[in-house]
């Protein structure tokens, strides 16, 4: 059966058709978070197979599998890489009206020009064909950044990381930018066993005795420094909830140095400590004139028997129920009360914290800079038409949908980045349907100025990279 995706899937009207065509198509791809391999675009990685590029890793697909009873074996296990891509494709007919339906057609579509539908009867084919690709330069990791028109990737980063495959990408002259992120959610993770042999790990690396909290935050800032030096401008942090407690720098040192000591700690003990991290945090990234972004509100790892075979990632997460507003809009108010408080993008995995994220975002906007505090695109389970379609209404209704910095992957895979795609025809169709119910003016040179605002220039100029 042919591909139903056609030059103007999702749009629903002659303006909304006229928009993406004429003002969203061609613009590059900032992607500003995402989770891909830096050591993979170094090395210019040329995968093996479609499996080995398309499916390993992704826990979408994962889920969508299990869903369907498919034996693990199948999707993480020890099956070879063409009964893992069969059971993909038979999975795929089940999975209509679920996003992966339009991501996977768009993928092999842009990437591979394949215009049909993956089924049982023509995976092998397929699967064949792509591959014969898959082998050639063509489809080197490089060359498929090239092809969607990326002009920066954010790859997330460990402050343990040397960087040296940035530094690899750096030295070669890749004219597509390759950046950092610093992720620092395990300078947060004083609960957790391996917590004390990380901070060795650090502080071998920083040749700081990390004996206090003050050397503590020492090693800390000479990772930032680090960072920063190799071109970084981005931190990212994994929260359930924003961390506010009260702290004093007393207790903080007391609460390391009963950690250091193999002491257990008690629960409000460990939430402050993690809140006096962050807000340190939060002043040294508004010292580096860096972004902070916040990913609010899953609960991770569930699923005991799935953790314990695979791992984490493993597909196995869902949207959680925290409380958000009080201790985020005490923690961002923390920082902006001595005018430290960045450039901060919220993200929320809850679809009933929209509005919560939007108005939060409103309340700490100015000091001269355009959209400063961002509510970010949907994310993970809300990254669909419906999601997606909700948060930017969302936007509209409590603040300046003109200065939102618009979509990013949030993947891990390098044929992802259709989704960039998908973002722009639903915003483009969003306007389209706003103008052709009257509710927006036919003015397509104005507000065509704005998709490419948010599908691009938006983002350009808040990181400057």
């Amino acid at each position: 059966m042919k591909n139903f995706i056609d030059a103007d899937f999702l749009l629903e009207t002659n303006h909304a058709r006229k928009l993406y065509h004429d003002y969203a198509k061609s613009m590059p791809l900032i992607d500003y978070h995402c989770h891909l391999s830096a050591k993979d675009i170094a090395k210019n990685r040329i995968f093996e197979n479609l499996t080995q590029l398309w499916i390993e890793g992704d826990h979408y697909k994962w889920r969508a599998m299990r869903a369907l009873g498919i034996k693990e074996k199948y999707i993480t296990g020890e099956a070879s890489d063409r009964e893992k891509f069969r059971k993909w494709a038979a999975t795929i007919p089940y999975t209509l009206m679920n996003p992966l339906y339009h991501w996977t057609h768009l993928e092999l579509k842009r990437y591979f020009g394949v215009d049909e539908i993956l089924n049982t009867s023509n995976a092998e084919e397929i699967y064949d064909h792509c591959n014969s690709l898959i082998s050639t330069p063509k489809f080197s990791v490089r060359n498929l950044l090239r092809k969607m028109n990326v002009e920066v990737v954010c790859t997330t980063d460990d402050p343990a990381d040397d960087l040296r495959y940035h530094q690899q990408i750096a030295k070669d002259g890749f004219e597509i930018k390759i950046l950092p992120t610093f992720r620092p959610d395990r300078f947060l993770g004083i609960e957790e066993a391996g917590f004390q042999t990380y901070l060795e790990k650090i502080s071998a690396q920083t040749e700081i005795e990390i004996d206090a909290f003050d050397s503590f935050l020492d090693a800390v800032k000479s990772r930032i420094d680090y960072f920063h030096e190799h071109g970084c401008r981005l931190s990212d942090h994994g929260l359930d909830c924003a961390f506010s407690e009260d702290f004093t720098d007393v207790a903080l040192n007391r609460i390391l140095n009963k950690k250091l000591s193999g002491e257990l700690l008690e629960r409000t003990e460990v939430l402050v400590f993690k809140s006096g991290v962050m807000y340190h945090l939060g002043k040294m990234y508004s010292e580096k004139n860096w972004t902070m972004q916040l990913h609010l509100g899953p609960i991770r790892n569930t699923n005991t028997r799935m953790l314990n075979n695979l791992g984490a990632d493993a597909g196995v997460d869902s949207i959680g129920d925290f409380q958000q507003a009080k201790p985020l809009a005490k923690y961002l108010d923390s920082l902006d009360i001595i005018n430290s408080l960045p450039r901060t993008i919220l993200y929320n995995v809850n679809p009933s914290e929209n509005e919560v994220m939007a108005t939060m975002a409103g309340n700490f906007m100015g000091n001269s800079q355009k959209g400063k505090i961002q509510h970010g695109a949907a994310w993970w389970f809300l990254d669909q038409k419906d999601g997606i379609e909700k948060q930017l209404t969302t936007i509209s209704n409590m603040g300046l949908i003109s200065c939102f910095v618009g979509m990013l992957t949030d993947s891990r895979s390098f044929l992802s980045f259709p989704r960039h795609e998908y973002f722009r025809r639903i915003l483009c169709n969003y306007f389209g349907n706003a103008i052709e119910k009257k509710e927006l003016p036919e003015d397509l040179e104005w507000i065509g100025k704005i998709v490419q605002d948010i599908c691009y220039y938006n983002a350009k100029e808040y990181f400057d990279f």
